[in-house]
């Protein structure tokens, strides 16, 4: 059986709220396997970004330990930290976040190059994630030229753009319509069975949910499963 690439371990996370601390996290232990998708589903404000956050080394703990790798990352310098989200961990959001000014083709190539990659190099590889994707013939279009579906899957292909092991998705689908939503879902899970990438989903979509490996959801501050 493979072992976790992502561990969280015992997470205490709060915030100063006025005089006093609002927690959020509270001995939240979870852990993800390569080629797993397992969908995050919890009311608003009940700390999904947060966990998102934290387990994307976004953010340090109050107290446990976040593991990527078998690597211990909580304490680790801001420097180390980012090392590790640009070369181990892929970031969707629910917009898109494109660069307006680059093509699509182009967006994917930036992450790649930031790590040294040749622009050569990095072009070919941001030509068959968009072939992948279904968006090859759209390459050389701005992100206003695209369709809300093909900008969100441009912003897909940008985050494995540097074959990343683990996938933080924090509601990815959420500003599409239910069909489009379906396509870019479609588009996901067949990029994360066929790489064996890790995935986390922040999702409100029940139905995208009910897909995935396993549901959990967030109870008193901690992760457990979700019952439907």
């Amino acid at each position: 059986m493979a072992a976790p690439i992502l561990e969280l371990k015992g997470i205490e996370r709060s915030y100063r709220e006025g005089e006093g601390r609002l927690t959020i996290l509270k001995d939240a232990t979870f852990s993800l396997k390569p080629g797993e998708m397992v969908a995050l589903v919890a009311p608003s404000g009940a700390g999904k970004s947060t966990l998102l956050h934290l387990a994307g080394l976004l953010e340090a703990p109050d107290a446990g330990e976040v593991t990527i790798a078998g690597r211990a990352c909580g304490r680790l310098s801001d420097d180390a930290r980012t090392a590790i989200r640009r070369n181990e961990i892929g970031f969707v959001y629910q917009f898109h976040h494109l660069l307006p000014e680059f093509s699509a083709e182009e967006n994917i190539m930036i992450p790649q190059m930031i790590t040294g990659m040749a622009p050569a190099e990095a072009k070919q590889r941001a030509g068959q994630l968009l072939d992948y994707l279904r968006v090859g013939h759209r390459a050389s279009h701005r992100p206003a030229e695209l369709s809300g579906g093909e900008q969100q899957r441009v912003a897909i292909a940008r985050a494995v753009a540097n074959a990343p092991r683990v996938l933080l998705a924090d509601e990815p689908t959420g500003n599409l319509d239910p069909r489009t939503a379906g396509y870019v879902f479609d588009a996901l899970e067949a990029l994360v069975r066929q790489s064996g990438l890790a995935a986390l989903i922040a999702t409100h979509n029940h139905e995208l949910a009910a897909r995935m490996d396993r549901v959990v959801t967030l109870d008193g501050g901690k992760v457990v499963p979700w019952k439907g």
